[in-house]
């Protein structure tokens, strides 16, 4: 038997799959859901507010997958630790995957890690998380899957004024749609593609990895997180992105 080196009995798993037996075939992901502090880190010497705060994780995301659950009958892979822990939308290796600064602030229980002490992150929240997301892609007839995020509005010193993103790289076709139906629905909205930030192998996971290495239908979808923090905002929102995958989920029904 396998002794954790990190979780205890009394932390939470690394994962939650909501309606597992949806009928859409699109998986929503949120890797970003959760802020839990394994309880052997000791907090990383953050305060709870910084935890709270973008850094985090991302604010009101989960609200959003969440409600697009159960609004389109679709699963959904929640992550549950802070971002701070480990980061699964990047690679292990990647330099902010565990990251020592973050938007200004000092994480000092990322500062010096020992190897062993990555990989027990590795092996007890990145692993499982990723091994669940597979499982579910690999047992149903999924013909897309979109990651749910969000962003800050002020980053490293630089405004951001959109109010949603999409970003991708091979399959521009599937945000481009859902960005014109939203465009449509709500021509107020700022929208970017590729913004905030652009995906590329090194920082990112699920678009290379997931999206692209499966060669499914997606989108990683970026909201303004002052948009999302209120479960008004998330209700607003998800009613918004459910409307723009609507027709995709149609498509690959028929």
């Amino acid at each position: 038997m396998t002794i954790s080196s990190l979780l205890g009995p009394r932390d939470p798993a690394p994962v939650e799959v909501l309606n597992p037996t949806g009928k859409a075939p699109l998986l929503l992901i949120c890797e970003h859901a959760g802020q839990a502090v394994p309880a052997r880190l000791s907090g990383l010497g953050v305060t709870q507010d910084q935890l709270d705060a973008h850094i985090g994780w991302d604010i009101g995301a989960a609200g959003v997958t969440r409600r697009l659950a159960k609004a389109l009958d679709a699963p959904a892979v929640l992550q549950t630790y802070s971002r701070l822990v480990i980061d699964c939308n990047r690679p292990p290796e990647a330099a902010d995957s565990m990251p020592e600064v973050s938007d200004g602030h000092v994480i000092p229980g990322n500062r010096g890690l020992a190897e062993a002490d990555r990989q027990a992150r590795i092996d007890e929240i990145f692993a499982p998380y990723q091994a669940a997301v597979a499982d579910m892609l690999d047992r149903a007839p999924f013909r897309a899957t979109v990651s749910i995020h969000s962003f800050t509005p002020r980053m490293n010193g630089f405004d951001r004024p959109w109010d949603i993103g999409f970003l991708f790289r091979r399959d521009e076709a599937t945000s481009t749609r859902i960005a014109r139906t939203l465009a449509a629905q709500a021509p107020e909205l700022t929208i970017g593609m590729n913004q905030p930030y652009q995906v590329d192998d090194a920082s990112d996971w699920f678009v290379p990895r997931i999206g692209e290495a499966r060669g499914l239908c997606h989108s990683l979808i970026e909201i303004r997180n002052d948009h999302i923090r209120s479960s008004t905002g998330q209700a607003l929102w998800a009613d918004r992105l459910s409307h723009g995958l609507r027709p995709l989920i149609m498509e690959h029904l028929t």
